[in-house]
């Protein structure tokens, strides 16, 4: 029998007014679904209301009881001065439960401000598949990325779903196809 996780049910979301919606749509146990549209169509937004960050204005959001989301945000921080190892970043986020891809554990040694852009992004996307949540949301995960880190993320992705549910969303309908069970497509 399959479980959902999460139901979307005609949600209207955004900030002062409705930006999305009203979309509906479900989310099983071990799926990774893709969002997909053009600048300003609410991706997003949509992540946001699924993790309880932006207002929502008509429909709900139902989630499983118990259900842990882990979120990447499309833009995260990062000084200048990040005086601590990849591995500390970790821990720092309780995202060691998963053994780390070789790819990524070549380099986790090194201060976190030494990370090139891409490594950096793929830290940062490390840091919520590598927690113990049933669903992650990740944010335009393949910024930063040249098209071998892409793949390097694309593989992690495709092993690292399990029994767990990811929602993510790109630009990039290349790495959504293949990769995700269906590709939901927003509008402006």
């Amino acid at each position: 029998m399959t479980e959902t996780l999460l139901e979307v049910d005609a949600l209207e979301t955004g900030y002062t007014s409705s930006v999305v919606g009203p979309i509906s749509f479900r989310i099983d146990r071990g799926q990774i679904v893709g969002l997909a549209g053009p600048n300003g169509s609410g991706k997003s937004t949509l992540l946001k209301a699924i993790a309880d960050n932006a207002n929502i204005f008509g429909g709900q959001v139902i989630r499983r009881d118990g259900l842990t989301v882990a979120w990447m945000e499309q833009e995260h921080l990062r000084m200048p001065e990040m005086p601590f190892t990849g591995w500390e970043y970790l821990r720092f986020t309780d995202a060691t439960r998963h053994e780390p891809p070789p790819r990524l554990a070549d380099w986790l040694d090194k201060r976190v401000d030494s990370l090139s852009g891409g490594q950096f992004q793929l830290l940062t996307c490390w840091m919520a598949l590598g927690g113990a949540a049933d669903l992650v949301l990740l944010d335009e995960p393949t910024n930063n990325l040249d098209e071998h880190s892409a793949h390097v993320l694309r593989d992690i992705l495709a092993r690292e779903r399990g029994d767990r549910s990811i929602l993510l969303v790109s630009h990039n309908p290349e790495f959504l196809e293949g990769l995700c069970d269906r590709v939901l497509e927003l509008d402006t």
